[in-house]
């Protein structure tokens, strides 16, 4: 085995003895450091299910307000208005966190698809990019995003979608641990034991549809949510909304959130979640509200 080889096999290994215990939240900077040491703010908006015009005038909005992270996807062919948005709100590019993701018809031509979406970001680099969805070719995906790692391309890399067992499948592959996986998190889906086996890398969650998601297309659970009578009571209590509850617990549980919005008032509500803090009490009351249950068919 060549030395270069094993020293990185050795560099992997330490960094997983050296991220094993819980990424702290950062309150005051609203960041969290990831296993590469770098930071990646802890609140932003998602553009899933946005025209490309809604998804820039909702990002230079949000960019406004103060949220400094970005998630977009190729798949949702709005990429090129995130970038546009970027540069419409004169927000120095270093204080933003753009995440966009791979899908799984690219994996195939992962390298050339990286290139063509920092093209349609009209950005130097990306600072989050994910494999999308589990799917064919997926590992040669991984080492492509990797490989643009070491290139100054993309900053950080992850998964979308993936379980334990294929997160561990990936492990297999990978000489860069994920620093994030994005799955369906919620109060009524918590994913508590998959947050223990990631947290072994160092890996944070993020959750997609922390509100439950639109009611769009029969899809989202964000009425059912938002109706629950354990939020609504705890919502009373802090005199905020039922969003605001529930992202707060989000940040508090150590899930990074993105929830979605072409609402201006919605997206400044979604943010205006750091002047309470939910007590210990709530904390529980909230993790009691876990069922297991989905609301995307995705």
């Amino acid at each position: 085995m060549k030395k270069s080889l094993l020293v990185t096999i050795l560099m992997f290994y330490l960094s997983l003895l050296s991220f094993g215990a819980t990424n702290k939240f950062d309150f005051q900077k609203r960041t969290v450091k990831l296993n590469n040491g770098i930071e990646m703010p802890i609140i932003g908006i998602g553009v899933f299910m946005l025209t490309p015009e809604q998804a820039e005038n909702s990002v230079y909005n949000a960019l406004k307000d103060g949220y400094r992270l970005i998630d977009t996807a190729h798949i949702y062919g709005n990429e090129e208005a995130v970038g546009k948005a970027i540069k419409r709100s004169g927000v120095p590019r270093e204080e933003i966190f753009v995440t966009t993701k791979l899908w799984t018809e690219d994996f195939s031509n992962a390298e050339e698809e990286i290139n063509n979406m920092l093209k349609r970001l009209d950005l130097e680099y990306i600072d989050l990019l994910l494999l999308h969805h589990p799917a064919d070719h997926d590992k040669e995906a991984y080492k492509a995003m990797e490989k643009a790692v070491k290139e100054g391309k993309v900053k950080s890399i992850g998964l979308s979608n993936y379980n334990e067992k294929e997160f561990a499948e990936m492990m297999k592959i990978a000489t860069i641990p994920p620093a994030v996986v994005q799955s369906e998190t919620h109060p009524y889906n918590q994913r508590k034991d998959e947050k223990v086996f990631f947290d072994k890398y160092g890996t944070v969650l993020e959750s997609w549809y922390p509100l439950g998601g639109r009611n769009r297309y029969g899809r989202g659970g964000k009425d059912t949510l938002f109706n629950d009578s354990t939020i609504i009571s705890i919502a009373k209590k802090y005199n905020k909304t039922p969003a605001q509850v529930i992202l707060r617990w989000h940040l508090q549980a150590g899930n990074i959130a993105i929830p979605g919005s072409s609402n201006p008032a919605h997206i400044k509500e979604n943010i205006e979640i750091f002047d309470f803090n939910l007590s210990n009490e709530d904390m529980k009351k909230m993790e009691a509200l876990d069922k297991k249950q989905r609301f995307s068919t995705f």
